[in-house]
């Protein structure tokens, strides 16, 4: 696998840096949870201090904003995946200093909202109602009537885990634990406002939070198409039949990928206009997408693959029409609407987006042009830049693969080859692979394989809980409690509740 640069980031997520505002004594977004049960999906967001606030709805599609004004996302703030009726989270600046929070949904909802505890700790929190969603549960509900007496060890696991529940914080090394009311009350943990509460005895904490790991959706546009043959190889293979096969394949070797979908531009014979596929992409939310093609030459020996991206040109000349067009300028470009901007601002938006796709698009072919030479020859050693319009989106990466010359008779039989359509998939999915394991868009499975194997080399994460010393949580984890001081640049044992511990693996002695 190459080795890419850490300063390199996801479009979406640099876009979020680029945006937020850094005048002094911004309220700062520290975080947000999506918990789902029941129909019923709420929205807890996370602030320095207390702050003015507007929820409202939009609809077609279905979508629930909320701004923010004198509000910025905090450095390590990061969008939460999908749960509940929210399919996708993003932000923007509606107006300077104003941070909108958009939550796209999968249904119309009905919605409530309130604002808990004050300064550092306060909490804006949106509940999302579907029409049809059942009453809330009460914790009490189901539970077993006959006393029972629980052992001193259970009591201790019930008190851990009760704590790890109210607190919102499941901690690593615990597993779910189905906890009936009875023994949580003679356990000595009181459970406030029974007949409100929204864990009921049968949920689990990771069932509440939801598993926010989402998928990459990656958009494959097969080349050509119905009316549109494409090249025509020596022996008559087509174009449009070759792309449409490579695709297929390609397909179905992503959604064998742990953390990846697939999306088809096209799964038939039909002819789709050059600027649909990859408004298409956008529509289908993508991270990600690859348009296939097979070259063609006068030259019949000319051979090997290409892998093109976006030229500046192209990106100029694009952003020129995006802002000149009433219909593109009300879209939403990387969660940033350009309608009723000042132009100047526009302008500067859109380049922001555009540049941070473009310098992701290029990061991506380069991994899949080096996979592509790992296969065999490629036509030209370096990515190169066309003018094409498929590759002209402004917020998803976008990258055109030249399988090969099907004018060139050798090319043209093995793309017809199916064993050879496996491995140029392979090759291409090897290299997005190799992208999205360095560079994972947050809320995704990369990402959180990337926080597994960063916890795995500098020891799991701890939140402390209330009344709790770090002498008992190092002897609860067999760490010595200097240990625990070095790992956290801690000069004494002091903790606060909700501080997040490093706690580092100790290797027994062989």
């Amino acid at each position: 696998m190459r080795t890419i640069s850490k300063s390199r980031n996801l479009c979406k997520t640099g876009l979020l840096l680029m945006l937020a505002p850094a005048f002094a004594g911004a309220t700062q977004l520290q975080d947000l949870k999506l918990l789902a049960m029941d129909g019923q999906t709420q929205a807890e967001i996370s602030l320095s201090e207390k702050s003015s606030y507007k929820v409202f709805t939009l609809s077609n599609p279905e979508r629930l904003v909320l701004d923010l004004p004198a509000t910025a996302a905090s450095g390590n703030f990061k969008l939460p995946g999908a749960n509940g009726v929210v399919s996708r989270v993003r932000t923007g600046q509606p107006a300077p200093g104003t941070l909108r929070v958009v939550f796209d949904l999968s249904q119309s909802v009905q919605t409530k909202s309130h604002v808990e505890g004050t300064g550092t700790n306060t909490r804006l929190v949106i509940e999302l109602i579907s029409p049809n969603a059942k009453p809330a549960q009460s914790i009490a509900a189901n539970t077993n009537t006959t006393p029972i007496k629980p052992s001193e060890s259970k009591v201790a696991d019930i008190k851990a885990a009760m704590k790890d529940v109210l607190t919102l914080e499941p901690k690593i090394e615990a597993k779910p634990a189905v906890i009936e009311t009875k023994e949580i009350e003679q356990a000595g943990v009181k459970v406030e406002n029974k007949s409100s509460a929204r864990f009921p005895a049968t949920k689990t904490v990771q069932s509440v939070l939801g598993n926010s790991h989402r998928e990459l959706i990656i958009a494959i546009d097969a080349g050509h198409g119905g009316k549109d043959p494409g090249a025509t190889g020596p022996s008559g293979v087509k174009e449009k039949n070759v792309t449409l096969a490579t695709a297929r394949e390609l397909a179905r070797q992503i959604n064998a990928e742990p953390g990846m979908k697939a999306f088809l531009v096209r799964d038939d014979d039909t002819f789709v206009v050059l600027q649909d596929r990859y408004m298409r992409a956008r529509k289908a939310q993508a991270d990600l997408f690859i348009s296939i093609h097979a070259d063609a030459a006068l030259n019949g020996q000319a051979n090997g693959s290409s892998v093109f991206v976006l030229s500046l040109k192209g990106a100029s000349s694009q952003a020129a029409r995006w802002l000149a067009d009433k219909e593109n300028a009300a879209d939403l470009v990387g969660g940033v609407s350009l309608d009723a901007k000042d132009k100047n601002l526009a302008a500067v938006l859109l380049d922001l987006s555009q540049s941070a796709t473009m310098r992701v698009s290029e990061d991506v072919a380069d991994e899949v042009l080096g996979s592509l030479k790992d296969l065999g020859k490629a036509h030209k050693p370096n990515v190169e830049h066309a003018n094409f319009v498929v590759l002209r989106s402004p917020d998803v990466p976008s990258m055109l693969i030249e399988t090969g010359f099907i004018t060139n008779p050798n090319e043209e039989r093995k793309l017809s080859d199916p064993a050879h359509r496996e491995r140029l998939a392979s090759a291409v999915v090897t290299g997005i692979r190799g992208y999205f394991s360095e560079q994972a868009p947050p809320g995704t499975w990369f990402a959180a394989q990337q926080e597994r194997n960063d916890e795995n080399a500098r020891g799991m994460q701890y939140v402390v809980s209330r009344g709790e010393t770090l002498s008992q949580i190092a002897t609860r984890h067999g760490v010595p409690m200097g240990t625990i001081l070095l790992a956290n640049n801690k000069r004494n044992d002091d903790v606060r509740v909700g501080e997040r511990l490093i706690i580092p693996v100790v290797t027994a002695p062989k």
